[in-house]
């Protein structure tokens, strides 16, 4: 909703593969479907599926250019990550990465199956190859984004399958912030306007940043809504203990017309797609109790230039109207 925001084309180059499964059923929204080549229609379902516990997922990691690059300072963090160290901020650990929606696969013998990639910038592909530390901390860090974007728990006991891919990674569009971009590349942009993120002053101290040891895991954060008086806007409360003023410059939060997608490096990532329903028991841990994320699709699509987002300090919300 800013012009920091950049609709950019995904083409991944396969990497490596890496094979878990699921450790506990779970309920969770599929965005999209990806359809044989027999369906001509391209029907999209948006209805919540069922993953049983032991359900094989594949994860194939891959590159692509127009993922931003790891922070130039973020080295050092990265060895205190990837050797369980501790470190007073969480900033540098962040490595991007985009993750795609789960699709329907098989395995060798026949059996169901899920597929997931996972794409990271493409200078970080020598580096994997070479340092089987690196390749580690990789590979955990994608469990972990895929993790948060699918809402499963997968399996640390992993397989590498002697494949580059388990199919071919999909290429998409998708919308990624400027300032993530490095200063001098092409799509570094630096935002000039208002952040969409102000806060509130507090005379409540606030937290302080919490110390790391490794690999940190981002969590869904809990969030309720609420319709405005006249009924022309939503008001979205997620709920964010742990944020800090030294979490705000790293973050994002990206208003659509029927999504709004929150990302905290290491800390918090939570995607609303207004179009996806959820049962009641997906609802109670994610969103609104009763009505629940059902009641969204009735709604006309978000006022995503009017749009406004405060973080509420004393009460550790952030409070969305749009």
């Amino acid at each position: 909703m800013s012009s920091s925001i950049d609709s950019l084309a995904l083409n991944p180059v396969p990497g490596f593969c890496v094979k878990s499964n699921v450790l506990q059923l779970a309920v969770v929204p599929r965005t999209a479907i990806v359809l044989p080549p027999s369906d001509t229609l391209g029907t999209l379902s948006n209805t919540p599926i069922t993953i049983p516990k032991g359900l094989k997922v594949f994860i194939n990691i891959a590159w692509d250019t127009n993922v931003p690059p790891p922070p130039p300072d973020a080295e050092n963090a990265i060895q205190k990550a990837m050797h369980g160290q501790e470190s007073k901020s969480n900033s540098g650990c962040f490595i991007p990465a985009v993750v795609s929606d789960l699709r329907d696969d098989k395995d060798k013998a026949g059996k169901p199956a899920l597929v997931v990639d996972c794409v990271f910038n493409t200078s970080i592909k020598s580096r994997t190859l070479k340092e089987a530390d690196f390749k580690a901390f990789i590979i955990e860090l994608a469990l972990q984004r895929v993790e948060s974007h699918t809402s499963l728990l997968l399996s640390r006991q992993i397989g590498t399958p002697n494949i580059a891919s388990k199919g071919k990674p999909v290429s998409r569009q998708v919308r990624v912030p400027g300032l993530l971009f490095p200063p001098g590349h092409q799509y570094h942009k630096s935002d000039t306007k208002t952040p969409l993120i102000q806060e509130l002053a507090s005379p409540v101290a606030t937290a302080s940043t919490p110390t790391v040891k490794g690999i940190l895991k981002s969590v869904v954060p809990t969030w309720s809504w609420t319709l405005t008086k006249d009924q022309r806007k939503i008001r979205f409360m997620i709920n964010v203990p742990n944020l800090t003023h030294a979490h705000i410059s790293n973050s994002t939060l990206d208003v659509e017309p029927r999504r709004v997608i929150l990302h905290v490096p290491s800390l918090y990532d939570l995607d609303i797609n207004l179009d996806v329903e959820q049962d009641t028991e997906s609802v109670a841990s994610h969103g609104r109790l009763g009505e629940g994320v059902t009641g969204f699709k009735r709604f006309k699509d978000l006022d995503v230039d009017g749009a406004k987002a405060e973080w509420q300090v004393a009460e550790k919300v952030i409070v969305l109207l749009a």
